[in-house]
């Protein structure tokens, strides 16, 4: 059986212990790069095991601190978790639910997910609200409140945070005002062991979201999505333990391959599916990229003429991902000529430009949507939109990592920089991408960790 280990939440998580790298550009990367599975399905179908008393199976699983942080959360309420690196395997045995109060976490944002799992289990949860995860703008649970409320829980807010109860959950017709990810999730978890039927309108469909979907399918509900973003969800009470393979993380897909790019050499991915980047390889293309795509991998790299700058708007699935936008500003930098990025879906995910302008990169940061149609941030005062001037020599400095996606935007503006950096902050690189520090050194870049471990780190 997993291990039933107590105990608070990790202010970091577990990983190279390392809080430093200093990184020294050698040129254009190159290799291949395994792409490990999806940080943003693992964790969403570590909770959905809660939903049942027998025991479920992730294979493909990365090695992330998101993983651990979930992980200590699952076994603060009672659940016993095992995490074998080894062969990427995490196993969570929910048999004994014995807290309904979620630990706080201030890295990341799995607890709201936890109360309908919680309500089905033990008729109670209580949920820390304050502030977790990236600070890349607002993310509240407005939405997730409002639908556990139409399901029929008794939800209050408190000092401390949000306390739900409820006898029983009932199926509802819900319609999102934003095709939020996190409040999909919730939304899901609740309605697989409700009583009746519950459909979900404007619900986000990412890939991850179609994860989680089957997770629960597997488990026993009667899930179906149609055209029109809508879920369909037939609750079951009885729920069975699962087994299920993630797919390839598409944000460390997308990622890798631009670092190639942004340091003109050629990246090859393996593991993660084309459908999962067709937005994110168009939009490279037009940018003048150059893919060799076959069933065993992914390559790109410049073509003859060099990069050219792009339009971007960033949008729900099918759009361009916003997890990718750091990436791609980066990489507009090294392209000739004025590129622009219109965020729409976090207000404040521009926040990391600030470092790359000390890098020498030429960003300014404006109010107004600036590609397509006016978003829901028109008007409101927050910096959403970019212009992005290239080519910039960008030069080696120090910076403070403050989130995830802008940690390795970073990076791959430290690996083309002319110098070194010093990156702090890397547990926040941690979280995100599965032993980053071995793939970039296996594509040539040379990493020397900082402040506990001697030594560089090189090819």
């Amino acid at each position: 059986m997993p291990e039933r280990p107590t105990g608070s939440v990790p202010e970091r998580p577990t990983g190279s212990g390392v809080p430093t790298w200093r990184i020294s550009p050698v040129g254009p990367l190159r290799g291949d790069v395994q792409i490990s599975g999806s940080k943003n399905a693992v964790t969403k179908l570590m909770v959905a095991s809660l939903l049942t008393g027998e025991p479920s199976t992730i294979t493909n699983a990365p090695h992330l601190g998101d993983v651990d942080i979930t992980a200590s959360i699952l076994r603060a309420v009672g659940a016993g978790v095992d995490l074998d690196d080894a062969s990427g395997t995490v196993s969570v045995d929910a048999s004994e639910i014995t807290d309904c109060r979620i630990p706080e976490s201030r890295l990341n944002r799995i607890p709201i997910l936890l109360t309908g799992p919680l309500l089905h289990r033990i008729g109670e949860a209580f949920i820390p609200l304050r502030q977790a995860g990236d600070q890349i703008g607002n993310r509240p649970v407005d939405y997730h409140v409002a639908a556990l409320r139409q399901m029929g829980a008794e939800v209050e807010y408190t000092d401390e945070g949000l306390h739900a109860k409820a006898l029983e959950l009932r199926g509802a017709h819900i319609r999102l005002p934003f095709p939020s990810v996190g409040a999909t999730e919730s939304v899901l978890l609740t309605a697989a062991r409700a009583e009746g039927r519950t459909i979900l309108e404007n619900a986000a469909i990412e890939p991850e979201i179609v994860e989680l979907a089957l997770f629960l399918q597997r488990m026993g509900t009667r899930i179906e999505l149609q055209p029109d973003r809508t879920f369909v969800v037939e609750g079951s009470r009885q729920l069975s333990g699962t087994r299920q393979r993630l797919g390839g993380d598409r944000i460390e897909a997308f990622s890798y391959l631009v670092a190639g790019l942004v340091t003109g050499g050629r990246v090859r991915i393996v593991g993660c599916a084309q459908d999962r980047l067709v937005t994110a390889i168009s939009t490279l293309q037009r940018m003048g990229a150059e893919f060799a795509i076959d069933d065993d991998g992914i390559a790109a790299g410049a073509g003859p003429a060099g990069l050219r700058p792009a339009a971007v708007r960033t949008d729900p699935h099918p759009g361009f991902m916003t997890d990718w936008q750091p990436g791609l500003v980066v990489l507009c930098t090294q392209a000739k000529g004025l590129s622009v990025v219109h965020e729409t879906v976090f207000e404040d995910r521009l926040g990391y430009v600030e470092a790359l302008r000390a890098m020498n990169a030429e960003v300014e940061l404006f109010d107004q949507c600036l590609v397509g149609r006016p978003c829901r941030f028109e008007e409101s005062g927050f910096l959403h939109g970019a212009l992005v001037r290239g080519r910039s020599r960008l030069c080696g400095t120090e910076i403070e990592m403050p989130d995830i996606r802008a940690a390795f935007a970073h990076l791959i503006a430290a690996a083309t920089a002319d110098g070194p950096s010093i990156l702090h902050g890397v547990h926040h690189l941690e979280r995100g991408y599965d032993h980053a520090l071995e793939k970039f050194s296996s594509l040539g870049l040379e990493i020397t960790p900082v402040g506990g471990t001697e030594g560089a780190v090189k090819p």
